[in-house]
Parts: structure tokens; sequence; C-alpha cells
């Protein structure tokens, strides 16, 4: 190739282009680079320019295109050639924006006259960039062609140029052709691959493409269908999303808690459990399977991984349960973002027919969480208060900004983010919200104070109503809301809650240890409408019922000041199942455990109370199973970590000074063998005598990041286990270990 090598041209860039070349692609920095040799062949590469490529946009990756199709990969072009083939639509300003974005991805290098792409790059456009076949270099007239056979050129002139075809099993002349195809190929508008291919020359189908090689080509992104939302509107339909995702979760380790589901021997959790999890939750199965994948994304949730392994909630769910709304929901958003599988797949079935359960192996994918922050930032980059009506527009966007990224699945993709994303409160309305600003930008911490200020303040008080419900019109207070769940139960959520007290729920709290005269109190005092007499009686007459029997450890005893309901429970059929035996006119005893006997004799229509020793009644409520979280690392993608300034400043400044290293005349030269730690005394004496006659010295050595690299000095102060000499490229004295020197060569001055 002809022009500048891209060795050359990168050498001619100053330090803040390099730099930021190391930042858009981090993989040329690891590990680093000896010389801009390295450098350049690096930047070469087939797997480094394909991922380069996927952070191009529709247009510039048509450009880059445009020049493969000009041959620039083999041949150095001019700017005018490659506007030519891009077509009339394609103006100066944008062409050339986009021939500077690539030259400062090292895609494209030299002056605009003389323009070169790295050879391998024509495969990241696949057998035939832009659609066009070989050129053959001939001129082609294409009068006197049927309809038929310019049907058939134009087909493969649209590309892919090249068409499967019986009619090339064999060579006829023109006279003794039948079909469009043979009378082509006889005339050589055609050419035969094999038996079975024909391929479109280049020159034909750009006389078909006309003024347009390429097609036409998008210059700008498309624009999507937005409005204009208040900000507080979106936070607060965000906040609304946000409680229900917490409340669910709750529910969801408390239903695991007691009756945790087993374990596919494949992984994963059962189609059956996932319809239980759906009915008890009230939620539609996909919901549940996202939910799911939450708590066990999160931790709060793992496989005991035991003989008969299960689903249970970790020790870090009681953690979770005692911190504030705010901070459980973050906690729960901020595994969602970093989760690395696809939840939307759950309930689809493979190519094999296969379903995709809950938990299961296949549906994790490394590129989930980079592909879910990408569609979320895209969101983020909008005004505030900017809403996208439909997801659908979105994927265009998109598609247009990243055309290689996201796979065949980026549509869904952006579709199946948006819903989880609304589902979990990051987003709502069609925007992002003000937490799910924070979420993207600073962390969960952050993210957990922000939805708290985008929350109302918590309520104090409820409103019971005369068919005994209870209505919270919005967020309660920690404590109340704690008070709420014990004595009623909930009925339907939203932005109002709306609980069901019966006899059931009252005695539930009278179980607890609530007292008749504290639940009449807690109802006086945190209702803001009266208190019906219906739900005073309800209190009253559960309490008049609950504890006359009493329970406590014998196995179990029974205790009761009334000898008849003593005589009543040991006539009772269930006396026998709980084993109960009178040993005093007014005691029962039990070898089974107290919870058992209070269990059995509620069900058979009796109001026992659990006690202590002191007489106190004892919440027996069942505390829930808990396993060890699993201390796990995340599987992360496999992509090089962009590096800080400073960090690649440094590393440039190594690159030039290998550069200066290697076209380094030398003269004697010591190489340290790897196994003699701090080398051999030759060595030093060769240091030393350097220093005496104060001549510059090529030092190869291993930094203490463990990347070798050479630079030359010469030596002022060789001891003491330190080499300290002075590098005239850079006007700096430099200090060595001398046990990091791999070789050293004398510089020949002449």
């Amino acid at each position: 190739m002809s022009g500048i090598t891209l060795a050359d041209w990168l050498r001619a860039q100053d330090d803040v282009a390099l730099v930021a070349l190391l930042r858009a692609r981090p993989d040329l920095a690891t590990p680093p680079p000896a010389d801009m040799s390295v450098l350049a062949t690096r930047v070469g590469t087939r797997a480094s320019i394909a991922r380069a490529c996927e952070d191009l946009d529709t247009f510039t990756l048509a450009v880059l295109e445009g020049l493969v199709v000009q041959g620039a990969d083999t041949e150095p072009v001019a700017l005018a050639t490659l506007a030519q083939v891009l077509g009339p639509d394609v103006k100066p300003k944008p062409l050339k924006l986009a021939v500077t974005k690539l030259r400062s991805l090292a895609l494209v290098w030299g002056e605009d006259d003389a323009m070169s792409v790295p050879p391998v790059t024509r495969e990241a456009f696949g057998t035939y960039p832009g659609g066009l076949g070989r050129s053959t270099g001939q001129t082609y007239d294409l009068h006197g062609i049927t309809e038929g056979e310019q049907r058939v050129l134009q087909k493969l002139a649209a590309g892919p140029p090249i068409g499967d075809t019986k009619d090339a099993s064999r060579v006829v002349p023109l006279e003794k052709a039948e079909t469009p195809v043979q009378r082509l190929l006889a005339r050589g508008l055609l050419l035969r691959r094999d038996p079975g291919t024909v391929e479109l020359p280049r020159e034909i189908a750009l006389q078909f493409r006309g003024e347009r090689p390429l097609g036409p080509i998008q210059v700008t992104e498309p624009k999507p269908k937005t409005s204009t939302l208040q900000q507080t509107s979106i936070d607060a339909t965000g906040g609304g999303e946000a409680l229900e995702l917490v409340r669910h979760v709750e529910n969801l380790i408390a239903s695991w808690s007691v009756e945790p589901p087993a374990v596919l021997r494949t992984g994963g959790l059962g189609v059956r459990e996932l319809r239980k999890v759906a009915k008890d939750l009230g939620v539609d199965e996909q919901r549940a399977a996202l939910l799911i994948e939450l708590v066990v994304g999160a931790d709060l949730a793992a496989n005991t991984e035991a003989a008969e392994p299960e689903w249970i909630p970790t020790t870090k769910a009681d953690v979770w349960l005692a911190a504030t709304a705010e901070v459980r929901w973050a906690t729960i958003a901020g595994a969602w973002l970093e989760l690395p599988r696809l939840p939307a797949l759950i309930g689809r079935r493979d190519e094999k027919d296969k379903l995709f359960n809950p938990l299961a192996d296949e549906i994790r994918r490394a590129q989930a969480p980079r592909d879910r922050r990408w569609i979320l930032e895209a969101l983020g980059a909008f005004p505030k208060g900017t809403a996208i009506a439909n997801p659908t527009d979105l994927a265009a966007l998109l598609a247009w900004r990243a055309p290689r990224r996201g796979g065949r699945q980026r549509d869904e993709l952006v579709r199946w983010t948006v819903e989880e994303g609304t589902a979990v409160g990051v987003l709502a309305l069609g925007a992002i919200t003000s937490a799910g600003r924070v979420l993207l930008d600073e962390g969960p911490g952050h993210a957990a104070k922000a939805l708290g200020d985008a929350l109302p303040a918590p309520l104090d008080h409820v409103l019971v109503q005369a068919d005994l419900t209870v209505i919270a019109p919005g967020r309660l207070e920690p404590e109340l809301a704690d008070e709420m769940a014990l004595v009623a139960d909930v009925e339907s959520a939203g932005s109002a809650t709306v609980y069901r007290i019966s006899e059931s729920t009252v005695r539930r709290a009278l179980d607890a240890g609530r007292t008749a005269d504290e639940l009449q109190e807690l109802f006086k005092i945190r209702s803001r409408t009266p208190v019906p007499q219906s739900l005073s009686y309800l209190i009253d007459d559960a309490a008049r019922r609950h504890g006359r029997l009493r329970g406590g450890a014998a196995g179990s005893f029974l205790r009761c000041d009334d000898p008849v309901l003593i005589s009543e429970v040991l006539a009772h059929p269930e006396a026998g199942r709980l084993e109960l035996r009178r040993i005093a006119p007014t005691v029962l005893v039990s070898p089974l455990p107290l919870a058992d006997v209070l269990d059995g004799l509620r069900s058979a229509g009796f109001a026992p109370a659990a006690e202590g020793p002191d007489g106190q009644v004892l919440d027996l409520r069942p505390g829930g199973r808990r396993t060890t979280p699993r201390q796990r690392t995340a599987r992360k993608i496999a992509s090089p970590a962009v590096q800080a300034d400073e960090r690649l400043g440094e590393l440039v400044r190594l690159v030039r000074a290998g550069d200066r290293a290697a076209a380094t005349p030398r003269g004697e030269r010591i190489t340290v063998p790897g196994h003699l730690g701090a080398g051999p005394s030759a060595t030093l004496s060769l240091l030393q005598q350097a220093a005496r006659a104060r001549q510059r010295v090529l030092v190869g050595f291993v930094d203490s990041h463990g990347t070798a690299a050479q630079r030359v000095v010469e030596p002022h102060v060789v001891g003491g286990g330190v080499l300290e000499g002075y590098d005239h490229s850079y006007g700096e004295v430099l200090r060595f270990p001398l046990h990091r020197i791999t070789s050293a060569a004398l510089v020949d001055e002449a």
C-alpha cells in the first residue's frame, strides 16, 4: 500500500490524540504496547476493529464501508472519491465529521487526499461490502437485454450480488441459451462461480444503482415522537411503582420463608412454582418471573445447594426487611440494573422448543447489564420530563446510533428494558425518573435518597370505614404500616392501600401480644374518621374469647380457669390427634410442640393463646427459614476497563520511549536471565561503566504493574539496589530498582 503507514501516522499524532484513542479503544492498551509498531498492529486486528465498529452510528459506518468499497484497504482513497460513492445525499460537513471520528479511532488514517483503512476492515463488512460483487475492470453494455434479464440483474444489483440457480450447472452459447440466467452468462453479464452459483460484477451493479452506489444513506438520526411531562408527575408515578415493587418482594420473601420451592434438577424454578408465586402475589406470571429473578439477583434468596435443594431467603433478607422503603427499592433496582440475565425470556422457548424457566442458566446473558444501561442512558440523555410514546421509536433511534449492538433481539431488548424499567420504578410514563437518573449516574445509595425526596412524606393516619375496611391514602410511616399489616390484610394496593379487618386478623394481632385496649387505642388515635361500632365490637368479641385457653411447653400444656371449657376441649375429636390428657381439673398437656397444639385447636374452632413463664402472651408466628447468602462473584463482561487519563498519558510516553529505544543503535548488551533475580554482576558492571563514562544506556525493565518497557537513560548513580539516571528525551530523572532491570545495552553514540 502506498502512502504513509499506520505506525508513522500514529507517531505523528500528539499525546492528546493518542490518549483519546486509547480511551475510546481500551483494548489497545491491554497489555501496554512496547512501541508504535506494536500499537499499529493491534489497531488493525480483526477483533479490535469489530469491537470499535460496535460503537459507530449508521452514517459513520456507511462512510467506513464506502472507503472499503473504494479499496482504501489496498490503496489510499481521496475524500472526493469517497463522496462520489456515498451519493448526493451526503453533504461535505457531515462527511468531514464522520471521517474525523474515524480518524480519532484510528479506523482511518492519512490526509483527505490519501485516506487508508486497516486491511482487515473489509472483513467487518462481510464477503460483499456494500452488497457489491467483485470488480472485473471491464465496461459493460446493457443495451438489448430482455425484461426478464433486467429483473435478474436488478435483483442481484440490490445485493447480495450472488444467486443460487440450476442454470449455472452448464455453460451454453448464446444461441442455445433458454433462460435469462443462461443468456446473461453467455453474454458475460454474470460470472459463474460454481455449478450452482452466479455473481454480478460490480460495474454492472453500479450502473443499476445510479448516483447512489451504496443506496439511500440516513445521515442524521431519526427523531422519536416525544411529549413533555412534569417531572414531578413522572417521579410520583415511578415512586408508586417502586413501593409496589417493594411490597411484592416483601410478600415473596414471606412466602418462601414458610414454604420454599424446590430447585429443579436442571436448575431454576418449575412452572408450577411460578404459577403459585403469581397467584399468591396477585400478579401475572411475567411479573412474578421478574420478581423471582430480582430477589435472587439481589441475593435476598438463594439455592441451599443441599441434598434436596430449595430456594430460601438468605440472612440478607432480614437486613433488607429492616431497611426503609427507599433503601429496599434501591437495592432491588441496583440488582436489576446489573442483572446478567434476560427475565423477559421466561415462558418462551428456544430453538429446540425447550421452555425457559425462571432462574435457569439458559437465560443468562453476559451483555445484558451493558445493553440495559445503554438503553436507559439513551432515555436519560433527553431533557428532564421528556417521554417517548412508543418503545419502537426508541429502538429505531438506538438502531441508528449503534446498528451493530444488541444482536438479533435488539429491538425486543429495548421493549423489554422499558417494560421492566417501568415495573421496577426506574422509568414511568415513557420517561426516566429522577431516582432512575441518579441510579445510573451515582449508584443505589444516592438513588435511595432521590426516591425519598420524590415520595410524599409518610402518613401517620388511616381512614377506617364502616364496612371494616381501612384506607391508607398514601405511604404509611413504618411503625403504622407494621401495625396495619398485623391487624389487617391488604385487599388492594396502589397509590392508596385498602386493608380488610376480620376476626382472623384481629386474632392474629392478639396472638402477637397486642391487647384489645391497644387495638382500640390504635384505631382511635390513628384514624381520621370515627371508629365504627362494628370494629369495636369485633375487637372486644375476639379478645373476650382469645386467651381463655393458655398453652405452655411440656411438650406443651393448656390451662384454663373454666373446667367446663377444658372438658369441652378434651371431648373434641381433635384432642386425640393432639395427644391431650388432663393432669388437673384445669390443665391439659401434650407431647407435641406448642405451636402444633395451638394450630390444631384453632382449626377446631377454639381461640387459644400462647403464654410465657410470666403468663404474658407469646408471639409464636414462624420467623421464616433462612440460608446463607451465596458469596458468588458476578461474572463481568470480558471487555477491557478504561484507564484514567493520567495512566494513559504515561502509557503513551512509554510507547514513544519504546519507539526511540527501538531506533537506538546499540553497543555492548547484557541480558538478565529471569531466574537470576537482580541479575549478575555483569549488569551492574555495565551500568557503573556507563555512569563513569557518562554514556547512555538502553535499559529494559518491568514496572510495578508488571509491564515490560525500555528507556534510554544516562546513569548517574548505580548502587544501593537502585539505578538513578537522566532521560534526555523527557528531561527527567528516573529511578529503577535493580531487581526490576531485565536488560541493559550501551547506546552507540556514533
